[in-house]
């Protein structure tokens, strides 16, 4: 019996083998930055609606009899008096004119009404560019004006690795 142990020890030690020996070697990245030509640049807008309410009146203007009724409270009695007196010394001279009244008006028929309101605001940019004869599109967070800068990478391509099927 510890015969057979040893034996599946070995065996399994000698599978493994093939696949410790395989080392992968990962290439390192190479990097460097450079500039591109911006060719156009369009803003992405996000839409955002708000809704608030907001009381709305009818308006009416107020009656002309209320209109006199103020007028002569406004004016006191020495004025009225002094104006009468005025008119029967100087005919000659006109009276003073007064401002026209404007008539406040009533509201009336108030209700609640939701406003909406669209704003608009930009959230990212889509820039085209060309970097050595080659077009390219990225969306970013904000304008690069005229020119970008771009990261270069430069890793060689190694192919995966394929198992092969041992077969009769």
């Amino acid at each position: 019996m510890p015969r057979l142990r040893t034996t599946l020890f070995l065996s399994c030690l000698l599978l493994a083998a093939p696949v410790v020996a395989q080392e992968r070697v990962i290439p390192t990245e190479n990097v460097r930055l450079d500039y591109a030509q911006v060719l156009g640049v369009e803003p992405v807008y996000q839409t955002l609606r708000a809704t608030r309410t907001e009381q709305r009146c009818d308006e009416v203007p107020a009656s002309k009899a209320e209109a006199p009724a103020q007028e002569a409270k406004e004016e006191g009695r020495w004025s009225r008096m002094v104006s009468s007196v005025r008119g029967w010394f100087g005919g000659d001279e006109e009276p003073a004119q007064t401002p026209p009244v404007t008539l406040p008006a009533v509201k009336v028929n108030c209700r609640i009404v939701p406003i909406e309101r669209e704003f608009q605001r930009p959230i990212a940019y889509d820039v085209d560019y060309i970097y050595k004869g080659v077009k390219y599109r990225s969306r970013l967070a904000e304008d690069p004006g005229n020119r970008l800068r771009i990261r270069i990478s430069v890793v060689p391509y190694v192919a995966p690795v394929q198992s092969t099927a041992s077969g009769p």
